[in-house]
């Protein structure tokens, strides 16, 4: 049985990837994950809205990437480093920061894909998506073991989320694929409600038909990141891909919902 995250919102799903930044909001300075960038990706029809949650240094979990300022507002300092308040003001003319408990209340309509960048912000994340609003959440991470402790804080606050799957259970997933063995991938798909995986990495193909089949018959969606191009959309949903997470909502609206 799907998991109420996926209760509502058109099949393909379409996760708008940061929120989104269209050209000319770039220009303006909209950074990505900030509260502008949010409000754009539902207004221009995504269903979803894949983010990354970082803590700040008095124990805020905000919508951030990176462990750092750099890239985003050119300062070298960690965010680990900074308060609230003066990433508030960093971001103040970059769209908004938006901290994970204000995108749960204030944006009652959304529903969030929100990954794990950092150990630190795994338990109070999960704490607050669990309390909150469990039910518009799906917990990722790279890491098998921040997702764990996410999903379990969760949990111990109120209710499970969706849950993804981090890299090694992705290498599970797909040797089982490979070896094609029911009970393993039983065991590998087991607490998993959707798979998000790249086209290729690197050189390795990671989607295939079998690793399509195999999530769908234990119920669990597959989602393909990151995607930016209308025809690569519209073949990987022929192929038989639940969602698309993409950096560009409006060319995925209209590939799939013109």
């Amino acid at each position: 049985m799907l998991h109420p995250f996926f209760a509502e919102g058109q099949t393909p799903r379409i996760f708008g990837h940061r929120g989104y930044v269209s050209a000319a909001n770039a220009e303006r300075g909209i950074a990505e994950n900030s509260r502008a960038a949010l409000a754009a990706a539902v207004d221009a029809g995504a269903d979803y809205v894949e983010s990354d949650c970082q803590l700040t240094a008095d124990g805020e979990v905000v919508l951030f990437h990176d462990s750092t300022l750099e890239r985003t507002l050119g300062d070298a300092r960690r965010i680990s480093t900074v308060t609230h308040a003066q990433l508030a003001e960093l971001m103040a003319d970059r769209g908004g920061l938006i901290t994970l408990a204000e995108a749960l209340t204030e944006l009652p309509s959304i529903r969030l894909n929100v990954d794990m960048k950092s150990p630190e912000v795994a338990t109070p994340a999960g704490t607050l998506v669990g309390s909150l609003a469990p039910d518009r959440v799906l917990i990722s991470s790279f890491s098998d073991r921040l997702r764990l402790e996410a999903l379990a804080a969760a949990e111990a606050a109120g209710s499970r989320p969706a849950a993804g799957a981090g890299q090694s259970a992705i290498v599970k997933i797909l040797a089982a694929v490979a070896m094609r063995s029911s009970a393993l991938l039983d065991r590998a798909f087991a607490g998993i409600d959707a798979l998000q995986v790249p086209v290729k990495q690197g050189p390795v193909r990671v989607l295939s038909p079998g690793l399509l089949r195999a999530a769908h018959e234990r119920g669990v969606e597959v989602h393909v990141w990151t995607v930016n191009e209308a025809d690569q959309t519209r073949e990987l949903v022929e192929l038989g891909v639940d969602g698309i997470i993409t950096d560009r909502t409006d060319l995925a609206v209209a590939a799939l919902r013109g």
